[in-house]
């Protein structure tokens, strides 16, 4: 009578699963006893169900064999649907430890996530940001993940990471130990770099100094933009030079920022952390959903791949009215939540909202040399197709003229980005401490109406100021606390404690939209 196959030991690993932006650790069990079937249990997709014959062959061309008996495994929590390709790797330590040909001693202190090729290499994957940061919450104090994302992982503390290649060297780690060095990543140098280096500079514009005083103000308090005027008159130009005079990411805001970049599969290769504020512009075509983010397997959107940055929409009302509708409630929350059947996520999307539109169809509506050929009613159809909820989330409304040839030709030096910024950090200073009480705000754009009244209190004079602006310019009273704000704004730029008529008069330059009559 022949004898019965031994089971083999149950080993267990572990291994992290990415929902949103943050991820869960998920155990890992596999058991290899007698029969010839495979089998993966816990909510696996189908790249999960399919990993074994990835791992076979991986196996095989590393110089291992995939046993030839039952094998079990469960992922766990198994009410949480597991997606993707990064249990690869745990699932062949798992299948090897089973089956004796690997001796580990310490898998319950190592998290490990990657892709395995057929021949063995180990392929990037998203989300090992977000993956580290679990690691160390959760107690762990190593992890093993591809070579690719090793110095994205290493910018998180506390932890002892390794960059790995194939299937080889993860064996040499397990068995030599005292040989492998963790990946370490100077996070202050690389901050510290974004502070001089600054790829647009506004010394290269010139002329436009109304536009620059605008977006000046407009990143002091974080206020949200929109430049009207013709083709040609540089609205391009100076939207992609604000990110240059935003404060500088902070680490607990670059840590955020290349979590979401990450999880999107947006990190260029080996890059460690993002320390540049990002600019997106997406083209006008764009769907709601790429917009705000969504999908079958949620992912984020533009808007959330702007968070801590600028979202810069060009030819603003050229986009679909349902796109730019999603952002309503981003504006206000700064945050996307998106709801599945399955699950519910959520994104971050703190952005800085900067949209440029030309005023009228033809373009050239107030130009001050050419003519415009549009009817008042085609000026006014083409301005409404932007919505009054969202034009009341934009605080500055610039017209813009185009450059004439004496600034074109000056030889006079501009001011650069460094110099704007350092009044930009300086106002961002006096906002913290104005906020310091309060965590949900962190500038003058974010201030509730309750907040308003109490830090933007108007002398008689600049109360009368204000009456006779909105009685003569025919603003909405949607402007009056969108002035209010600016003109804190303003005020802290120049240091000064209250708001004179000098910031609310300049303030009520910014709301050309909020004219009754506008573009008639």
């Amino acid at each position: 009578m022949a004898a019965e196959p031994v089971d083999f030991m149950l080993t267990k690993t572990y291994t992290c699963a990415v929902s949103g932006v943050d991820a869960l650790t998920i155990t890992i069990e596999v058991h290899i006893g007698s029969g010839n079937k495979y089998h993966i249990v816990g909510l696996p997709d189908n790249a999960v169900k399919e990993s074994l014959k990835r791992i076979e062959s991986a196996l095989q061309s590393s110089g291992y064999r995939m046993p030839r008996q039952k094998i079990v495994i469960n992922l766990s929590p198994a009410d949480i649907r597991k997606e993707g390709t990064a249990y690869d790797l745990p699932l062949a330590i798992g299948i090897l430890t089973s089956s004796g040909q690997l001796e580990i001693s310490n898998l319950d202190q190592i998290i490990i996530a990657g892709e395995l090729s057929l021949d063995g290499s180990i392929n990037p994957l998203k989300g090992a940001l977000s993956i580290a940061v679990q690691t160390r919450q959760a107690g762990f104090t190593t992890l093993l993940l591809p070579w690719e994302n090793a110095a994205e992982a290493a910018v998180v503390g506390e932890l002892q990471v390794y960059g790995l290649r194939n299937l080889k060297e993860m064996a040499a780690f397990f068995k030599y130990p005292e040989r492998q060095d963790p990946v370490n990543v100077n996070v202050r140098a690389l901050l510290n770099k974004q502070q001089v280096s600054i790829a647009e500079d506004f010394a290269d514009v010139k002329g436009q100094q109304g536009m620059k005083r605008a977006i000046e103000i407009a990143a002091a308090g974080g206020h949200n933009l929109i430049l009207i005027g013709p083709p040609g008159s540089g609205k391009t130009m100076l939207a992609k030079r604000l990110p240059g005079i935003l404060p500088p990411l902070n680490l607990q805001e670059a840590l955020e920022t290349t979590k979401i970049h990450s999880v999107a599969g947006k990190l260029l290769t080996g890059t460690a952390m993002l320390t540049t504020r990002p600019f997106r512009n997406p083209h006008h075509s764009i769907s709601d959903i790429a917009l705000a983010g969504g999908g079958s397997n949620p992912q984020p959107g533009e808007i959330s791949l702007a968070h801590h940055g600028v979202l810069f929409l060009d030819e603003l009302p050229e986009f679909r009215r349902s796109v730019l509708e999603v952002m309503r409630q981003p504006l206000e929350d700064r945050m996307v939540t998106i709801s599945r059947a399955r699950q519910t996520v959520v994104y971050p999307a703190g952005f800085m909202l900067i949209a440029a539109m030309n005023p009228c169809p033809c373009g050239y509506f107030n130009h001050p040399e050419k003519t415009c050929h549009c009817t008042s009613s085609q000026v006014q159809k083409y301005l409404s197709r932007i919505s009054g909820p969202l034009l009341d989330r934009i605080d500055l409304h610039l017209e813009v003229t185009p450059v004439d040839f004496k600034d074109l030709s000056s030889q006079e030096p501009e001011e650069k980005s460094l110099d704007i910024r350092k009044r930009v950090v300086a106002a961002r200073k006096i906002q913290e401490k104005r906020f310091d009480q309060d965590h949900r705000i962190f500038c003058n754009a974010q201030m509730p109406d309750r907040i308003v009244r109490r830090h933007c209190k108007l002398d008689p004079a600049s109360k009368e100021l204000i009456r006779n602006a909105m009685e003569q310019l025919g603003l909405s009273a949607r402007a009056y606390d969108r002035i209010l704000k600016v003109s804190r704004t303003i005020a802290d730029l120049e240091n000064s404690i209250a708001i004179q008529p000098a910031h609310l008069a300049e303030a009520i330059r910014f709301r050309s939209l909020d004219r009754s009559g506008w573009g008639s």
